[in-house]
């Protein structure tokens, strides 16, 4: 590392607007990396600011840790991320987002819809039953993400 291109964990912490423990975090999990210097203090190369900032609009964005993870292990840790590197990393991400809007958009359309009778083999339960798969077994409630629905609900 080049003298001088060096920052101290209180440094990037102030710098990228997190906690020194979120610094700490990120590290254990593998998704940024320091070293240390002849007094033993943890030092970060300056690109690792970018790095950071990937992480915070990526987890903003609610894309899982180890996907983050995983697409900076294409970048090298004393690499500055560029705009290309950011432009593959979102693009590969912006599919995943769509989905997810797509998801909460069918949500918001069709929750009126959802178990307001509690039985969810009715066909017009778009949302936990879609198609009535569960009333082909036989009719009534079921089952809601693996738990019975008799406990769906209770306190």
């Amino acid at each position: 590392m080049a003298l001088g291109r060096e920052l101290s964990v209180g440094e990037v912490a102030r710098r990228a607007g997190v906690a020194v423990s979120t610094l700490h975090f990120y590290e254990s999990k593998g998704l940024i990396s320091s070293y240390r210097d002849s007094a033993n203090h943890r030092r970060y190369h300056r690109d690792i600011l970018r790095k950071i900032s990937v992480i915070r609009i990526a987890q903003q964005a609610g894309i899982q840790l180890r996907e983050i993870k995983e697409a900076l292990s294409t970048i090298p840790n004393d690499k500055t991320v560029s705009p290309k590197d950011w432009e593959r990393l979102s693009t590969n991400w912006r599919q995943q987002l769509n989905d997810r809007i797509n998801q909460l958009t069918d949500l918001r359309d069709n929750l009126d819809t959802c178990i307001g009778c509690g039985c969810l083999s009715m066909k017009h339960c778009k949302l936990a039953n879609p198609d009535d798969i569960l009333g082909k077994d036989s009719p009534g409630p079921h089952i809601y993400h693996g738990e019975p629905l008799a406990d769906f609900g209770k306190e």
